[in-house]
């Protein structure tokens, strides 16, 4: 494309015309569903997931579509027909906005909006990636984009050339949410809580409504207004009403929620955030936080650290996902039978010819604080799963592997050693050389050459071996911990940003613990904030017993603190 067109893109509409499949209405939808008291939610919540949400089924299909006494003239003229995505979701006359407290939230744009919210990928690109585009009179220049694990922030210039004179430019925000699946609905609601507290927070009340848009801008973009508006009916009320806004909201865009998984998706949010509640913590603020978690009574009220972190043992452990851990032909490669990775993020090898069953080894894939699947989680080797265990890394374009735990433990075997003392070992069709070996202050760095026999391919990997951590209990302080993170975060910078390999013994206790204070200590860097529940809650739902005691759990707020204060000039890290 020449530069003149990468400055003026041109805009093509579809040749054909997709429609919205709207789902078929129940016959007997004439069902009212009343408002639900804050205390009431998780009862309420578990009898309509019972039967596979038959009872979320029923409610859904009892909404009133949509506002029948609308018209849609200026929607349907002849030059205002190709502006529409689907030809059956049309803007009402009534109204062209979506109301939702406390912000009103546009789903067409005018020219007093504020922010920009992206629910999805389907769309025109209608942003630069770099440098500025124009559109007709309209002059977009990308100022600045941060990219994280469930979103993106991008922030625009945005000018409009009028052919007398050049009017202010004014600063946009999009806030894309990038962790909605095409066919269904997130696997938990923790990231887009997430995401709308962002959104609140950089769009102040007097900015102007927000622009909310998914493809049709009715299922995503509906499902992330109704969350926030009840939030607020939550705090404000002490009571959900889901049912009746949809119904109210739907007189104005009709078919906002698409389906019955939004729809209780929505409700799954909503006690999401009613058991947990902002778990969120400024830096500044997290000293006082520790002496509160650490004086067990305040006010009468437990609060303690052993009581945020009885929440989170009683989370369930789906074990009706571990199918692929427990067939008879893997249960042998599996270190200890309580932690074996679920199946929709397991890691997964290459079947080898002939060979059934080939494919497992106990590792899960587990999110960064940046990237999607940025850490592999896995047990130490055991002397059959060597082979297996090069082949991961090997497929899978590692180049930094994290190990926690000594080979003996309490004169028991916690893992096989894997690497060799000094020359070369072969395991399989893969041969390990030590290049070298130096030991840090509180870890041993080794530099391997990996060659993958067959095609005579090398590859070279940084060993990271942790001492000082033992099996029960945690390091005796934290600057060795910040220390290893910030090297193997090096490693990774110089290398490419494949899956760091994070093993102890059983890969959860001080595996889980590693990962959480890897991606809390990022988040403190980039945004001077923290979640310590919730970083350990969402490690929790992708591989059970991640950050296994209570002691490790204290441990990653007293590393945080240690990081503050070494570093203590906030601003060096804000």
């Amino acid at each position: 494309m020449s530069a003149a067109g990468l400055l003026n893109p041109v805009f093509s509409p579809p040749t054909e015309q997709q429609t919205v499949v709207l789902l078929p209405r129940s016959p007997s939808a004439s069902k009212t569903y009343f408002p639900i008291p804050v205390d009431h939610l998780e009862e309420e919540y578990r009898l309509r997931s019972a039967d596979d949400g038959k009872l979320f089924r029923e409610e859904y299909n009892s909404l009133p579509g949509g506002n029948a006494h609308g018209t849609y003239e200026e929607a349907n003229k002849d030059e205002n027909k190709e502006k529409n995505r689907y030809p059956n979701i049309l803007p009402c006359e009534c109204t062209f906005c979506s109301v939702g407290a406390p912000f009103f939230y546009e789903v067409t744009p005018k020219a007093s909006c504020g922010d920009i919210v992206s629910l999805q990928d389907k769309c025109y690109q209608y942003w630069p990636d770099q440098g500025c585009w124009t559109y007709g009179n309209v002059r977009v220049a990308v100022e600045d984009f941060t990219v994280l694990v469930d979103y993106t922030i991008r922030k625009f210039c945005v000018q409009y050339q009028a052919s007398d004179a050049a009017k202010t430019p004014r600063l946009i925000t999009q806030l894309h949410f990038t962790s909605w699946p095409d066919f269904g609905v997130p696997f938990s609601p923790i990231g887009m809580l997430k995401f709308l507290k962002k959104v609140k927070a950089v769009n102040p009340t007097f900015a102007g409504p927000i622009v909310v848009h998914c493809s049709a801008g009715v299922g995503r973009t509906g499902t992330f207004i109704v969350i926030d508006a009840m939030i607020d009916m939550m705090h404000a009320e002490q009571k959900v009403d889901v049912f009746g806004f949809v119904s109210k909201i739907r007189e104005q865009r009709s078919q906002l929620i698409q389906t019955d998984m939004q729809y209780s998706f929505i409700y799954q949010a909503l006690l999401e955030y009613y058991l947990y509640g902002d778990t969120e913590l400024d830096v500044s603020s997290l000293e006082g936080h520790l002496h509160k978690l650490h004086n067990t009574f305040a006010n009468g009220d437990r609060v303690g650290l052993e009581e945020e972190f009885k929440k989170l043992t009683n989370m369930r452990i789906m074990k009706e996902n571990m199918r692929t851990g427990n067939l008879p032909a893997n249960m042998k490669k599996n270190r200890v039978l309580q932690i074996i990775p679920y199946d929709f993020n397991r890691v997964i090898l290459s079947m080898r010819r002939g060979q059934e069953f080939t494919d497992y080894i106990n590792a899960s894939f587990i999110d960064g604080y940046r990237q999607k699947d940025y850490f592999i989680a896995t047990q130490g080797p055991l002397p059959h799963t060597v082979e297996d265990f090069w082949r991961m890394v090997w497929e899978w374009k590692c180049h930094s592997i994290v190990m926690l735990t000594e080979l003996q433990e309490r004169e028991q075997d916690k893992c096989c050693q894997y690497w060799p003392t000094e020359d070369s070992v072969t395991y399989g069709d893969y041969t390990v050389e030590l290049k070298g070996d130096t030991l840090c202050e509180t870890f041993s760095l080794r530099d391997l050459v990996l060659t993958f026999v067959p095609e005579k391919q090398t590859r070279v990997i940084r060993h990271f071996h942790f001492h000082g951590w033992p099996e029960i209990g945690i390091p005796a302080e934290g600057k060795g911990m910040i220390d290893i993170i910030a090297s193997v975060q090096r490693q990774q910078q110089q290398s490419g940003n494949h899956p760091i390999v994070v093993h102890c013994s059983a890969g959860a206790g001080r595996t889980g613990t590693f990962i959480a204070l890897s991606n809390i200590l990022e988040r403190v860097k980039a945004e001077g904030l923290l979640d310590v529940f919730q970083t350990v809650k969402s490690l929790r739902m992708q591989r059970p017993h991640m950050v296994q005691t209570v002691e490790q759990y204290d441990f990653c707020y007293r590393v945080v603190q240690d990081f503050v204060d070494i570093f203590s000039d906030y601003a060096n890290f804000k």
